[in-house]
């Protein structure tokens, strides 16, 4: 990885002095030699740091997910760099719900006819019959099962079933029975409480069984509070669970559904106009399946090499760090922290650059869509991300090195900054989504294959990081932190109201994240 990264970052600060005469924010010719400054960010500062993080996620069961030992550790070691550079570091808290499951559930028919009904996978729903929901609570219950106002055979569209939608459904109910509900037009929450407050010890939710619909849905139950087992299940086997006109049920479930506290590491340079903020930010966090270091310790990694490195540079504008924390869970982190900026803090911050995701083993290198000149999926970001946007562009133009664009889907932590009207940008290659041919004409690797196969999985280690991408793309923080970190004329906030399409953005995390509501 070493001499991959030092070529790669070679090429990349060398070209540093090309592109900052091109800037459409560049700094006088009086200012400091920034093509130097570039050069003192190294490939082993990114590689230690990755190894760092490695490291803290095989001592800490093999993640470093928000509210685990492994989140903790990571987010002392990124303080603790930032402070012995000399950066005014803030350990920003904030709460939120932790979930995790930590055995595989059970579903048995007891009688008539006993049965053990198959789990899903992980990550994949359709190849089960059931799957424990987010934020269910524990419990080993046996008990008779109990119809509630269900709708067999199917309706002709989905989300027409109000099965549990209301306590009257429940009039009747024996408590001590598992409830046996359908998917519908309300949040699972809800009919998750409402059997919960009827006496239920279980809940069993499956789908109304439309067309197409064969999945079991491993939903969300949007936080905590249901204290009862409750889980998902595909049509068929609630179908099947219907049949009998009685029947008894073993619903077994063990999970960890808490209120927990976690922080972003916020860090502020020394040097610089505190009224014109430059921030840049990675998520800390990984998933609980794995340690994360494409996902995303290489934004980590890559940007707090570059604070450390340019820690004593007199900018002309603040420099703000941030790592991000439970960004996994839908963006809480940066969500919390932009919620509680005054509007003075939010006119100060001038623009938002986001880097998650930048060694993807079979990588492009993205650009987010700024100006939406590819007219795709979400409208422009706020005024200036254009200029954002065209200053990656014209980096790696200078390198004679070929990118796209990826649309601002609300993803990642820049969705919280563009809704507040801050203009914003940053560098992405690829998650879960497919190469396509024409991405490997000018990047190589596989057409027809995942840019990260191992995105949110315990594969997702050391070895999941493509060296040159990551050089690419940390040359690139540089030259942004010292173009914006010199520049005379900044993009401002801009003040128009939200649109619909970018309101509705941030909810794209959340599907991402593998788990509905409804």
């Amino acid at each position: 990885m070493r001499n991959t990264l030092r070529r790669g970052l070679g090429a990349a600060t060398a070209a540093v002095a090309l592109v900052l005469p091109l800037a459409v924010a560049g700094p006088a010719a009086a200012d400091p030699d920034l093509a130097g400054l570039a050069r003192t960010v190294t490939a082993p500062g990114v590689e230690k740091h990755l190894q760092k993080l490695q490291q803290i996620a095989t001592a800490n069961n093999g993640t470093r997910a928000a509210g685990t030992p492994g989140q903790i550790a990571s987010r002392d070691y990124v303080a603790g760099v930032l402070r012995k550079a000399g950066y005014k570091v803030t350990l920003q808290a904030f709460p939120f719900d932790f979930f995790t499951e930590l055995s595989t559930a059970t579903l048995q028919r007891v009688s008539p006819d006993p049965r053990t009904f198959t789990p899903s996978p992980p990550d994949n729903g359709s190849l089960g019959e059931f799957a424990t929901m987010t934020y269910s609570g524990s419990g080993d219950v046996t008990a008779p099962l109990q119809k509630v106002d269900l709708v067999l055979p199917p309706g002709p569209t989905p989300s027409t079933s109000t099965s549990g939608c209301e306590a009257a459904d429940f009039a009747g109910f024996t408590p001590g029975n598992i409830a046996l509900l359908q998917r519908g037009s309300c949040d699972f929450r809800v009919k998750a409480l409402n059997a919960q407050a009827a006496g239920a010890r279980g809940a069993i939710i499956f789908n109304e069984g439309q067309p197409g619909r064969t999945e079991t849905n491993r939903g969300t139950l949007l936080g905590v509070g249901v204290t009862i087992p409750v889980v998902a299940a595909s049509f068929a086997a609630g179908e099947e669970l219907a049949r009998p006109a009685s029947s008894v049920v073993r619903l077994r479930t063990e999970t960890v559904s808490e209120a927990r506290t976690t922080h972003n590491v916020i860090a502020d340079s020394k040097w610089g106009d505190p009224n014109k903020v430059v921030q840049l930010g990675a998520h800390l966090d990984s998933v609980l399946a794995g340690p994360g270091i494409n996902d995303n310790g290489s934004g980590s990694a890559a940007i707090l090499e570059v604070a450390e490195k340019l820690a004593k540079v007199p900018f002309r504008n603040k420099l703000r760090f941030s790592f991000w924390s439970a960004e996994e869970l839908g963006l809480l982190g940066s969500e919390y922290y932009v919620a509680n900026l005054s509007a003075a803090d939010k006119a100060k911050t001038k623009l938002y650059l986001n880097f998650d995701m930048v060694g993807s083993p079979n990588y492009a290198l993205k650009i987010y869509d700024g100006d939406d000149s590819d007219a795709t999926g979400s409208p422009a970001g706020p005024a200036g991300s254009d200029e954002i946007e065209k200053l990656f562009e014209k980096y790696f133009d200078t390198l004679r090195q070929g990118h796209v664009g990826t649309d601002f889907d609300g993803r990642s932590d820049y969705g919280p900054f563009i809704e507040a009207g801050i203009p914003a940008g940053g560098l992405f290659t690829g998650a879960e989504g497919v190469k396509t041919p024409a991405e490997q004409a000018l990047f190589g690797g596989t057409a027809g294959v995942a840019y990260d196969s191992c995105y949110h999985q315990a594969c997702d280690d050391i070895k999941n990081i493509n060296s040159k991408a990551l050089a690419l793309n940390t040359g690139a923080i540089a030259t942004a932190a010292l173009v914006y970190g010199f520049g005379r004329d900044l993009p401002g906030p801009d003040t128009r109201p939200a649109t619909a399409a970018r309101a509705a953005a941030p909810a794209a995390h959340a599907d991402h994240a593998g788990a509905s509501a409804r």
